[in-house]
């Protein structure tokens, strides 16, 4: 049952929205967390938590639980087929947690309600907002079975399509076509593919992510034009055979498939009066280099600790400096994965320069260092 009245009202249970729900919940202000989905799904589209992400998630004490359940892949390697172009590592980083850790979106959004749960907290389940109106002591959100609550503060963690954003007027600006296509498979497969590595492969056709999962399952992203509803072996196969290596290995099963669509889009504000966005509801982007979710959980402890300041009688003025900070981190983040997307789908007779280039730079220590920090997020860090 909803309650009439509360301090936050967070609008979305996937990690974004349970990050924040569990920042709020460490700082004791009264938060009321929300999904109109009756359970939360199993499968899930982010596999990696960097390292910034993770100096982030444990000031909420959910770090250690998360490396407990993943893999640890120091490195991050581009390849064109069998040529290796660039390698990151990660090993060499400035941080407690010098690799990607590879792990479901599922699995991290169980350890986050394990925490909120630990806390007192709960999610409230199937509750669709239909109606969100604001006055100057916050906002008043309708509900489709007719339930209201008040709140001084709403935050929109309710995914690419936002029914916070759109409600609140804030628009979301991008290209006007139909987006990128995409199919995931969550594969067993023999392979002498890299368990401990993330490898990006590059192909005219379209960019293809093989992603080592715990318990010996590999995740496949790759950019389709028609990507079926659910990738069967012989799809997921032959992908791989056209766009990895020469001898990719055997798929034995597809654990999990899915498809997707994603633009390239940032909402115009982050902010508007008592109205917050975080996560997909404010950016969207290409997966390459894995960059979303962890964009979303940073936004979620940011903003968590504003209003947690806020709350207990700070400045408002803190919400609009998480709005004005927030906004250029995600427009930076879809910049650096369009331009990923650029360099995977160049034309043939532009590929031998591309991989030269590329094959330079993986050459000059300090290159293949930036390139590190900025995958893992470290270099937001450093920047302050």
């Amino acid at each position: 049952m909803l309650p009439e009245s509360t301090d936050v009202l967070v609008v979305g249970a996937g990690p974004v929205g349970l990050a924040t729900a569990v920042t709020l919940a460490l700082r004791g202000v009264e938060v009321t967390l929300v999904d109109q989905a009756e359970q939360s799904p199993l499968t899930s589209r982010a596999a990696v938590v960097h390292a910034y992400t993770l100096e982030v998630l444990d000031r909420i004490g959910v770090a250690a639980s998360l490396v407990e359940r993943g893999v640890r892949a120091p490195r991050f390697t581009v390849r064109d087929g069998d040529r290796t172009l660039l390698v990151a590592r990660f090993d060499t980083l400035p941080t407690r947690y010098p690799y990607a850790l590879m792990v479901p979106q599922s699995v991290t959004e169980a350890v986050l309600t394990e925490r909120l749960t630990a806390l007192g907290g709960r999610v409230l389940r199937p509750h669709r907002l239909t109606e969100l109106s604001r006055d100057d002591t916050g906002a008043l959100a309708r509900f489709a079975d007719g339930s209201t609550v008040r709140a001084r503060y709403v935050v929109g963690a309710d995914g690419m399509h936002s029914t916070v954003r759109g409600l609140a007027g804030i628009g979301f600006r991008g290209p006007a076509d139909g987006g990128e296509s995409f199919t995931l498979a969550d594969i067993r497969i023999d392979s002498p593919l890299p368990r401990d590595e993330v490898v990006l492969f590059f192909d005219r056709r379209g960019m293809l992510v093989w992603a080592p999962l715990p318990d010996g399952v590999v995740r496949v992203v790759a950019a389709v034009d028609d990507a079926p509803e659910h990738p069967d072996v012989p799809f997921v196969q032959a992908l791989l055979d056209r766009r990895g290596p020469r001898r990719p290995g055997r798929i034995t099963e597809v654990l999990w498939g899915s498809r997707f669509r994603v633009h390239h889009r940032v909402a115009d504000t982050f902010r508007v009066g008592p109205v917050l966005l975080a996560g997909d509801a404010g950016h969207v982007h290409s997966p390459a280099g894995g960059q979303g979710m962890n964009l979303g959980l940073r936004d979620a402890v940011a903003l968590g600790t504003a209003l947690g300041d806020v709350v207990a009688g700070g400045s408002d003025a803190l919400l609009d400096a998480y709005a004005a900070q927030r906004r250029p981190a995600a427009e930076e983040v879809v910049r650096f994965a369009g331009r990923l997307t650029r360099l995977a789908t160049v034309p043939q007779t532009r590929r031998p320069a591309r991989n030269l280039l590329l094959r330079l730079l993986s050459a000059v220590p300090a290159a293949r260092h930036r390139l590190a920090m900025r995958l893992s997020g470290l270099e937001q860090r450093a920047a302050g």
